[in-house]
């Protein structure tokens, strides 16, 4: 057994040996691989440390970011707010200009109406001293206003029916205004009043001046018929009929010559 012993000792100790070998063999192979297990380890916590720093430093600088962001967009803000006020006080300002403009616009217009009113005041205080043009039985003429008030108050009183102050203010018309353009309309008129005063020379008098200076005047041929009518009121027919035959001569065509005609046949 001993020689077992022995002999298993140095079959032992050749494998002891063998291990050790192998042991001491391996052990740089080892002790690199754990240093290199460090290293990466190391170096991925570096990594690890940079990629950390990293987003930080980026969340940091979207803070940042944010935060001007978040100033500017208050400070655009309130530039609109600013720029919404502005705009509205404009639009105040506007429409309180546009309220004086108008204001001004009715001022002026009604200081155009008033120096319209005005201008036409003084037109017609300037017309009653201003002699005036006038149409009167297919003349015109001009008239002085005194001369115009008088002949037209002389004809209202003759629409009146009051013939005694019509022959008075046609007499006085035509005494204060001689070459005055009313002169024919005036005869006329103061012959039919002086007709139905029944003062019947003078209506006959007025009556043929009439004819005789203004034969062309309208009013020429009812003159004629009226001084007809007259001598028959006077009894005088012969003088009667030849007045009507002068009308019927002189003016054949007017509604008198027509009139004359049938007088005339009661004449007869």
């Amino acid at each position: 057994m001993n020689t077992l012993l022995v002999a298993r000792t140095p079959a032992r100790a050749a494998l002891g040996s063998l291990a050790l070998l192998g042991a001491l063999v391996c052990a740089p192979t080892a002790r690199a691989g754990i240093l290199e297990d460090d290293e990466a380890r190391r170096a991925i916590l570096d990594l690890r440390t940079k990629v950390e720093q990293g987003v930080v430093e980026q969340r940091a600088r979207q803070a940042d970011m944010q935060a001007q962001f978040t100033e500017q967009i208050g400070l655009l803000r309130r530039s609109l707010l600013d720029l919404n006020n502005q705009l509205e006080q404009l639009r105040a300002d506007n429409a309180k200009l546009r309220g004086q403009q108008e204001q001004g616009a009715r001022e002026v217009a009604e200081l155009q109406r008033k120096q319209k009113d005005i201008q036409a005041g003084v037109d017609d205080r300037i017309r009653k001293f201003e002699p005036q043009k006038v149409k009167l039985d297919g003349r015109e003429f001009v008239a002085e206003p005194d001369e115009q008030r008088q002949y037209e108050q002389a004809m209202e009183t003759l629409r009146k029916g009051d013939f005694a102050a019509t022959a008075i203010a046609f007499s006085a018309l035509r005494k204060r205004y001689p070459a005055s353009g009313y002169n024919e309309a005036a005869l006329f008129w103061l012959g039919d009043a002086q007709y139905g005063l029944r003062q019947f020379k003078e209506a006959m008098v007025s009556f043929r001046t009439l004819v005789s200076g203004a034969p062309d005047n309208p009013k020429a041929p009812e003159a004629l018929l009226a001084i007809a009518n007259i001598q028959v009121e006077l009894k005088d027919p012969k003088t009667a009929r030849r007045t009507i035959e002068e009308l019927l001569k002189s003016y054949p065509s007017s509604e008198a010559a027509q009139a004359g005609k049938d007088r005339l046949a009661a004449l007869k």
